[in-house]
């Protein structure tokens, strides 16, 4: 295998020598569009719809940059993420989410991921995480997601982590269960 150690720091805007990319998302469409743009943008893209083909890429020819969707039909991207910091870990991933929530963000970038971006990002939300300089602050969202939105999606979260117990999650949350069946029955706040 050959070396890859190579410094990834260079000016935003401009790609490095190797711009190769790999995406990994389940929702096809939006695989496509997104693979299609970050090649107009000049990466070198090869895409897969599953944890085990994003790895099976990674491993073939570790790349310099990666996308993952969070929930994949077969597993998590952070899995791809672990993986990617072992064959190659310079490379810049970020991760994409329409469940984001502090917990995983936090378990991404402990795994190496430079960025954690709320779908539907768009490929120069994508491109601008991936060229960001190493160690900058990202620029706040510009629509972030209201308190409501927050508590919700981390309800949601432990109600999965305890799969889908309600009695468990509201114990978890020391909430008392017919509040928690109210809040699960509703809609997610914007």
């Amino acid at each position: 295998m050959e070396n890859n150690d190579e410094d990834l720091s260079f000016k935003q805007d401009e790609l490095p020598e190797d711009a190769s990319l790999v995406i990994v998302d389940d929702d096809k469409a939006f695989l496509q569009r997104l693979g299609r743009a970050m090649e107009q943008r000049g990466f070198k893209v090869r895409t897969a719809d599953t944890v085990a083909e994003g790895v099976e890429l990674i491993r073939q020819e570790p790349p310099a940059f990666a996308v993952c969707d969070m929930r994949l039909e077969d597993g998590n991207g952070l899995e791809l993420i672990g993986e990617l910091g072992k064959v190659r870990p310079n490379a810049r991933a970020i991760v994409l989410t329409g469940y984001g929530n502090i917990a995983t963000a936090v378990t991404a970038v402990k795994l190496g991921a430079v960025d954690y971006l709320a779908k539907p990002a768009d490929a120069d939300e994508v491109t601008d995480a991936l060229l960001a300089p190493a160690n900058s602050k990202a620029a706040p969202p510009e629509n972030p997601m209201s308190a409501d939105r927050v508590r919700w999606e981390h309800i949601q979260r432990v109600y999965e982590l305890c799969n889908r117990n309600v009695s468990e999650t509201a114990r978890r949350l020391n909430m008392h269960r017919r509040t928690l069946q109210r809040i699960l029955a509703k809609r997610a706040p914007k």
